[in-house]
């Protein structure tokens, strides 16, 4: 229901706005009729969802190309459903000319919402798969205790609850330790390599190189922003924002999905 708002408030403002396609000659309450192509578009919406949500059981899993095609089908219905009220209200005789250059125009703009749309349903399901994981990864983690262990001969270990860990930076010889502590963020400087410490966690799927500086822990991203050139990711309430270079990126997504 959302999504076909989202459509039918697109097609009304567009038609009330900016009239295109000769809207601006039509004499009679062009409020009224942009209504009408927005009701249109909503219904059209509505009732090629209630036919595609059936596909979704059939073919899994339902990929992006799946979704960008179901998206370019449904706006060419929509835009031969609007093409007929068109004809109609304005008294334009129903030729093939003139439903293929309608078709043009609609496939142009329907490209344009394609992206847009699939973007954000992408968007979306990796944000509730993401979601999902996390929230069962933590429970089952609740209790355990990781060491990343200092390779000084005086160093001191670190041990900590393996949730309260959020990401581990590699500066030189040495790391630094992101983590929780009695509900703030600090940081400690451990003399070691990121490659010891992901030896050390190696039994932990959560712990995840991202970046040949970074190591996350996923249970703690909060925010995960970006495309397949890499993404920006937010831990907790740390002010330090974590990159996932593109080499990481479909290791990130085979994770989360």
């Amino acid at each position: 229901m959302r999504d076909c708002a989202i459509y039918c408030s697109i097609v009304f403002i567009i038609l009330y706005l900016l009239q295109p396609f000769g809207f601006s000659m039509y004499k009679g309450n062009k409020f009224l009729v942009s209504l009408l192509f927005g009701a249109v578009t909503f219904g059209c919406c509505y009732v090629f969802g209630l036919v595609e949500k059936p596909l979704h059981k059939y073919i899994s899993p339902w990929r992006v190309w799946h979704e960008a095609l179901s998206v370019l089908v449904m706006v060419l219905f929509i835009g031969i459903c609007n093409f007929f009220v068109f004809s109609y209200i304005f008294h334009y005789p129903i030729t093939f000319s003139l439903c293929q250059l309608f078709i043009y125009w609609t496939l142009i703009i329907g490209v344009i919402v394609t992206i847009f749309s699939v973007s954000i349903s992408y968007y979306r399901h990796l944000r509730s798969q993401l979601e999902m994981l996390l929230n069962k990864t933590t429970e089952q983690q609740e209790g355990i205790t990781i060491t990343i262990h200092d390779t000084n001969v005086r160093g001191s270990d670190l041990r900590l609850s393996i949730n309260d860990l959020l990401f581990v930076e590699a500066q030189k010889n040495n790391v630094v330790v992101c983590f929780i502590k009695d509900g703030s963020t600090q940081k400690k400087e451990i003399h070691t390599t990121l490659s010891a410490v992901l030896d050390d966690l190696r039994d932990y799927e959560n712990i995840f190189q991202c970046h040949r500086s970074f190591v996350v822990n996923l249970n703690n991203i909060t925010s995960a922003q970006g495309n397949s050139n890499g993404y920006q990711l937010k831990l907790g309430n740390c002010p330090t924002t974590i990159p996932v270079s593109r080499t990481y990126v479909p290791k990130l997504r085979s994770f989360i999905a």
